[in-house]
């Protein structure tokens, strides 16, 4: 098939795009700006068209494919209900592409990215992530010799209702996006009770509140007393975590912290249904980590410059333990956070707890909020966040190995030690790279 993809530069569609490419079909699509991303697709054959006009679909399209920030007036939406070509939001086109795979999906608020790689690092198969794994330098793996699909399900839109689940695999069930669920706690759980006992298979942290009130028959993870003895190193400034695993023994899996040494448990109980331990055990040694996920850009003897994706305070609480255990091992002595908030709505309703997550940072830089289609609203920043030592900023400038604060075009503050660390999921991760 000839296929279209509206705003493909996102790293969720451009999984798809990437994957119905390997899959032998002609893709092509459009995004608003050129990015990494746009290049990779390039790379990989698929004319990409960067704004979005009417002529950008090509002859003989069959099928175009959007992601949930297009809207119905888009010029291409417009003109592909104009010829005639079916139509499908993201969300709708899994129900197709995914109906005859056996999908692993994994869905959860925080771990969902990091648990599918590690899963796609110890199975074989196809691998869709809404992250670049380091293992296989990508988002997408394909494998057409089986129908394994190792999948990163999103409830941010309740496309994880729409993946085919054969194992449902969720890390925790807390609260977000709560706009799409109408506010009501009652429709989220009701969501995510659906995906779970879709799957043959369901594997499940069952200390997460709601997981735990559930009666379906599950493979349950009870993090607080199935994993113990958890050690961390670092190898060549790579942090790494040990621990054992009850009925299992023990793994060692690159990343700090009890959150990823539960989403490894939960990747190794889904693959010991169909492979062995012992083969599992090496296989985890594969996961090198995700993009954007404690991911370290730079590392020195006086300074290490990391990029972290967390934009959810529970995310950011986790990191920030990461981080100080981090610091530790490396002999440093202050941590510099840099956060850019994703939309106005995710910051206003976690305000209170954005507030407290930064504890243990020694200066709290802000930048503006990256606004991802929403209108401005007033947030009092210096108020709120007004207890960490803060500087409210513009934007960063990455001069060779060192940040530079810009206020009013101005550089106000250089950092060239200790740990520097960029929370966020907008293009921070460009100003820390100095990439476009």
């Amino acid at each position: 098939m000839k296929i279209h993809f509206i705003g493909i530069g996102g790293i969720g569609i451009s999984g798809l795009a990437k994957y119905m490419r390997f899959s032998g079909h002609d893709v092509s699509g459009s995004d608003m700006k050129e990015t990494h991303i746009t290049q990779r697709l390039r790379d990989r054959g698929i004319t990409v068209f960067i704004g979005h006009d009417a002529a950008n679909i090509p002859e003989g399209c069959e099928l175009v494919i959007h992601s949930a920030i297009i809207r119905p007036t888009n010029s291409e939406i417009v003109e592909a209900h104009r010829r005639g070509i079916e139509v499908l939001h993201r969300r709708d086109a899994l129900l197709r592409i995914l109906s005859e795979k056996k999908v692993y999906a994994v869905c959860g608020a925080h771990g969902k990215s990091t648990t599918t790689a590690i899963l796609a690092a110890i199975m074989d198969g196809s691998a869709i992530i809404g992250a670049e794994s380091k293992g296989f330098g990508s988002n997408v793996r394909y494998d057409g010799s089986t129908d394994v699909m190792l999948f990163e399900a999103d409830e941010s839109d309740g496309s994880f209702l729409n993946s085919n689940p054969y194992c449902s695999i969720v890390t925790n069930a807390e609260p977000e996006h709560m706009e799409y669920y109408n506010y009501n706690i009652d429709e989220f759980h009701s969501a995510y009770k659906r995906f779970i006992e879709m799957g043959s298979v369901r594997v499940i942290n069952a200390e997460d509140p709601f997981m735990a009130t559930l009666t379906c028959d599950a493979l349950r993870l009870y993090p607080s007393t199935d994993i113990t003895n958890i050690t961390y190193t670092l190898i060549d400034d790579e942090p790494y975590t040990r621990f054992h695993l009850k009925g299992f023994g023990e793994f060692e899996v690159w990343g700090f912290g009890e959150h990823i040494a539960m989403d490894a448990a939960l990747a190794i109980m889904a693959a010991a249904q169909t492979m062995s331990i012992a083969s599992i055990r090496v296989r985890l040694l594969n996961f090198r980590g995700i993009k954007k996920r404690f991911d370290v850009i730079f590392k020195g003897s006086d300074r290490v410059i990391i990029d972290d994706y967390a934009h959810h305070p529970t995310e950011i609480k986790a990191t920030m333990q990461s981080l100080k255990t981090y610091t530790e091992l490396k002999g440093f002595e202050r941590i510099v956070a840099i956060w850019q908030p994703h939309k106005y709505s995710r910051t206003i309703d976690n305000l209170d707890a954005f507030a407290l997550c930064f504890e243990g940072c020694d200066t709290l830089i802000i930048l503006p909020v990256w606004a991802a289609s929403e209108e401005p609203r007033e947030i009092d920043f210096e108020g709120r966040f007004g207890r960490y030592n803060l500087i409210m900023a513009d934007k960063l400038h990455r001069e060779g190995d060192t940040i530079q604060v810009i206020v009013a075009d101005e550089v106000v503050k250089t950092y060239d030690k200790n740990v520097i660390v960029g929370f966020g999921a907008g293009d921070l991760t460009y100003q820390l790279r100095g990439t476009k």
